[in-house]
């Protein structure tokens, strides 16, 4: 499709190029059809040239298990002369530098990684690492799946690439693209083994039509705009704007300005006038040179996105050059995704490869595991909404979005809708498709003159101050609401319905669809003096609106919620076990607290560390109260919640409504109330303030009353859940005086005595009473056994 301008525009781009060049996986092809006989690995040096690989280490996992399988010291070799560098099967064409028998790369869920450093360090059948890791792929296929643990330690934030055979007739591969600007994907495409990757954006099937190509310069946008075909799309106009108005004018081009298409006619758009706030399907925005567009323009037509910035270029003026879409990123509306190439019209973009590296430039970097929480939710959560603000500008509006890994995610395929009440219909519908969650997990929108700025702005007053609802999607196929009729609830991660005082009746449609059973939350401007915002205080469940407090705005920090009630007195870890410490099958996990009957438990928080994962693998707020015996329990046991109990590491209660216990905080001496380490892992051990752990087998159980994070109070037992635990008593014990010294010619001289050596045996003090018993009776053999031997040498 081409549209005909006769309007003028003049861009220039500037390509981003890396700091220091760097090596990169390039291409994977890991399933042939049939046998697989043209596996390959193809490593990219950004250079271009021929580049040593001495220090690098090519690692292969498998996820079954998450070990290696394979490991290529890279040591001796070199990329050639075009920066290439293949690792493949014996048949390959080109022939690989590193030959591998056939079906050697396993098809997934899998990871395959590149290290810069000594391959001694690495070996078969280790265990995954993010150790040194210049850069990863994790794939699977749609068969298999379960690549999750290698994409939380190789790529966290990324999920695992799928290689889906049905793309392509014949073999395809899995190829690095650049998406926008410096972000780097993956996408399925012939393979081209030692040759530039065949990244080309999108084909089919689109629903709307995108910009593929323009031609700038000479003081005017000339010959054509090209677009992609969208039969469905209906009646199309073609905009540009300078200054925010709509003209068809020869203008400077050290002003700034756009080209958006719209659904609709010509005649909705007349020459003049003021900027559309009907979004467009899809627009570029440029910026002159020291200039930039007004906040109104980029966020209306690209929000959250930024805008060329033109250069001094002399074909400003003059020649004039070519833009075309080479980022892959299937999102629209990114001036990122286009750089200069030659014009194509009507065939597929001549891109050219890009020298961006992924990963810091190159340096080798180092990635921390996640710490996810399974507490029913591992997705993005709407954390604080502050959708009132004081005076009439409305300009501290903000949504503020919260990851429960509290790192840096990738926002891809999730959307922010904005309900309106009064017809139950979305009037903003925002896609956050190439944005990242900051380091510790926020993402913020709002309002041009938010302070801190947000990563995606919004014109002033945008958000309205109710009765409406926020809701927050993962939809991988374009808008909810073109997938759904009414409010859609397809892809819902998260929602908050909210209300001004005596209008929550008015909500009731959005309630009932998108939080059931939940009256809407009032944002009370009387609570605090100066401005308020809703913010998650009690609890990570989504959909939950008893976890919001009316509190202090607190963009992309830490919630500021009111003091928590005291905290409950008496409750202890009671008992432990776990399904890894013993071999029966019938070994169920769970954890016992005990404590005062009836007891409520709100503001206690049961967290369980891994040593292996290195952080928190459950953090359950608890609820309800200990029952009438005393007890509560958390596990896979009759009428518990399934759990899950690592076999080393630890098991913590602490006291907080939401921020200090959570998954990744430090736990501090004011909020930790008890703990169990089972572990002699010194960093865990230290940051729970302990000196030593326990031993396991097959339970463990406190058998001291009164002394928490103590590890003297325990011993190993059998499992006990809802009952009075199997510890020592004085009743099983027995005291033996075992005197060891020089045999004498005179037994008498030794009975009444003094010995040599005095040994006391006091057992099952500190013994379980089953393993106490055993031990009596082997010692007391053993002293019987003496005796005998002392007697016989008598005689």
């Amino acid at each position: 499709m081409a549209v005909g301008l006769a309007c003028v525009a003049c861009l220039c781009l500037v390509v981003m190029v890396g700091g220091d060049p760097c090596l990169i996986i390039s291409e994977i092809n890991a399933d042939n059809p049939r046998l697989d006989t043209t596996e390959f690995v193809e490593l990219y040096h950004t250079s271009g040239q021929r580049a040593p690989l001495d220090g690098y280490t090519l690692v292969f996992y498998n996820g079954n298990g998450n070990i290696a399988y394979k490991v290529l010291d890279l040591k001796g070799h070199s990329t050639d002369d075009r920066g290439f560098f293949l690792v493949g099967s014996v048949d390959m064409l080109p022939k690989p530098a590193i030959l591998l028998p056939p079906n050697t790369v396993q098809n997934g869920p899998d990871a395959i990684v590149l290290y810069r450093t000594p391959a001694a360090r690495y070996n078969e059948k280790m265990n995954v690492t993010a150790v040194g890791l210049v850069d990863a792929v994790v794939y699977m296929t749609r068969r298999t799946g379960g690549a999750e643990f290698l994409a939380e330690m190789l790529t966290p934030g990324e999920p695992a690439f799928v290689e889906d055979e049905m793309a392509l007739e014949g073999d395809e591969s899995i190829e690095r693209c650049l998406l926008s600007e410096d972000r780097w994907g993956f996408q399925v495409s012939s393979p081209s083994p030692g040759q530039r990757n065949n990244c080309t954006p999108p084909t089919a099937p689109l629903t709307i039509p995108l910009i593929t190509e323009l031609k700038l310069g000479g003081g005017q946008v000339e010959g054509l705009v090209e677009l992609t075909e969208a039969p469905s799309a209906g009646s199309l106009v073609l905009v540009v704007y300078m200054k925010g108005f709509f003209c068809f004018c020869r203008f400077d081009v050290y002003e700034s300005g756009a080209v958006a298409i719209y659904n609709g006619k010509a005649t909705d758009f007349p020459v003049g006038s003021p900027l559309s706030q009907i979004q467009p399907l899809d627009a570029f925005v440029y910026a002159g040179p020291g200039n930039k567009p007004s906040a109104n323009l980029t966020e209306t037509l690209i929000p959250g996105r930024q805008p060329y910035q033109l250069s001094n270029r002399q074909d400003l003026l003059t020649g004039g050059f070519y833009l075309s879409r080479c980022g892959v990123a299937t999102w629209a509306r990114d001036p990122g995704i286009f750089w200069e190439a030659p014009q194509t019209p009507g065939l597929p973009n001549q891109c050219p490869w890009p020298k961006i590296c992924p990963h810091s430039n190159g340096k080798c970097f180092e990635y921390s595991p996640p710490h996810l929480p399974p507490w029913g939710n591992t997705d993005f959560l709407i954390n604080e909404l502050n959708t009132d603000t004081p005076g009439a500008a409305e300009d501290g509006e903000y949504i503020e979005l919260w990851h429960p890994s509290g790192r840096r995610v990738s926002l891809q395929d999730i959307w922010i809708l904005l309900f309106s009440a009064h017809n139950n219909k979305p009037y903003r519908e925002i896609s956050l498709s190439g944005h990242f969650t900051t380091s510790k997990g926020y993402f913020l929108l709002g309002s041009d003159r938010l302070v801190p700025a947000p990563s995606l702005r919004l014109p002033p007053n945008t958000i309205q101050n109710g009765p409406d609802a926020v809701a927050l999607y993962r939809s991988p196929f374009g808008p909810p609401s073109a997938a759904q009729r009414g409010i859609p609830t397809k892809g819902l991660l998260d929602a908050v319905v909210y209300r001004q005082r005596g209008s929550d009746r008015e909500a009731q449609e959005l309630s009932k669809a998108l939080t059931p059973g939940q009256l809407p939350l009032l944002e009370d401007p009387e609570v605090l003096p100066g401005d308020e915002a809703l913010s998650r205080c009690r609890g990570l469940y989504p959909y939950d609106l008893s976890a919001f407090s009316v509190a202090p705005p607190t963009p992309l920090r830490e919630n500021s919620c009111p003091r928590p009630p005291p905290a409950p007195e008496g409750v202890v870890i009671s008992e432990v076990a776990s399904n890894h410490w013993t071999n029966h099958s019938q070994q169920r996990a769970f954890v016992e607290l005990h404590g005062p009957p009836m007891t409520d438990l709100q503001g206690l928080v049961l967290s369980v560390f891994d040593q292996e994962r290195s952080g928190t693998v459950i953090a359950l707020p608890l609820t309800g109260s200990i029952d009438r015996d005393g007890f509560y329990i958390i596990g896979n046991v009759t009428g518990a919640e399934g759990s899950t109990i690592p076999g080393r590491g630890a098991v913590v209660l602490c006291y907080d409504l939401f921020s200090i216990c959570r998954a990744g905080t430090a736990l501090t001496n004011s909020s930790l109330r008890d703990v169990l380490v089972f572990s002699e892992n010194r960093q865990l051990l230290s940051s729970l303030s302990t000196t030593r752990g326990r031993q396991v087998m097959p339970a463990l159980s406190r058998c001291s009353c009164c002394e928490v994070r103590s590890p003297s109070s325990w011993t190993t037992s059998s499992a006990t859940p809802h009952s009075t635990n199997l510890c020592p008593s004085s009743t099983f014990s027995s005291q033996i005086d075992l005197c060891l010294g020089p045999l004498s010619t005179d037994w008498q001289d030794q009975v009444g005595g003094k010995c040599n050596l005095p040994l006391l045996f006091f057992l099952a003090s500190a013994l379980g009473l089953q393993i106490g018993l055993i031990v009596a009776v082997i010692l007391v053999l053993g002293l019987g056994a003496a005796l005998v031997t002392y007697f016989y040498r008598r005689r």
